[in-house]
């Protein structure tokens, strides 16, 4: 049976290297996987999503609208932007950030004051706030892979060696700070 995995944030969070650590991770442990990413205006602070497919034979990248197992959104708006991905009976995890973009910034919108209490309302929700659990690790830069330990737990993929996956594909100096993150995000949901 296949599974599908929707990352969504602003540009600069780190969601790609989040989806490709998931990606490579899953090959390793023999999934068949297909990942899709959309970057849009990602370096100017745009809408950014990686869909992640896995499974004995998985035949396309792509979610369709209704079919994510799970939603890991970066950011609060972009959970509302995705919201109707979920299956009904799936779960969205959602980092308590906000980032404002143009039309925020510029006036011509609003941020949703309450944005938690709709996910709620449609969906499984779990909520984490991975910029005070980075601040606590002395790195801000790692909740990327905070939000990738809630994957992890959430999708129960434990048994897969993903301290080996970090220390592959991050740089030397920040591998024990990741491997720390990975495990706090894993002990929040």
């Amino acid at each position: 049976m296949t599974k599908s995995i929707l990352l969504v944030g602003v540009g600069g969070q780190g969601t790609i290297l989040a989806s490709k650590l998931l990606t490579t991770g899953l090959m390793e442990a023999g999934y068949d996987v297909k990942m899709s990413e959309i970057h849009g205006m990602s370096q100017r602070g745009g809408s950014v999503s990686s869909q992640v497919r896995y499974g004995e034979k998985v035949e396309s990248p792509v979610i369709e609208l209704g079919s994510a197992d799970i939603l890991v959104s970066f950011e609060k708006m972009e959970a509302l932007r995705y919201l109707n991905y979920i299956k009904t009976d799936g779960r969205v995890v959602v980092n308590d950030f906000e980032i404002n973009s143009m039309p925020i910034l510029s006036g011509k919108a609003e941020y949703p004051k309450n944005a938690i209490e709709i996910l709620r309302e449609k969906a499984n929700t779990t909520v984490i706030d991975a910029a005070a659990e980075a601040e606590k690790l002395g790195n801000q830069k790692v909740m990327n892979i905070i939000l990738l330990g809630t994957i992890i737990k959430a999708m129960k993929l434990e048994e897969i060696d993903w301290e080996k996956i970090l220390r592959d594909n991050i740089k030397e100096n920040l591998v024990d700070v990741n491997i720390k993150a990975l495990n706090v995000g894993m002990n929040l949901v």
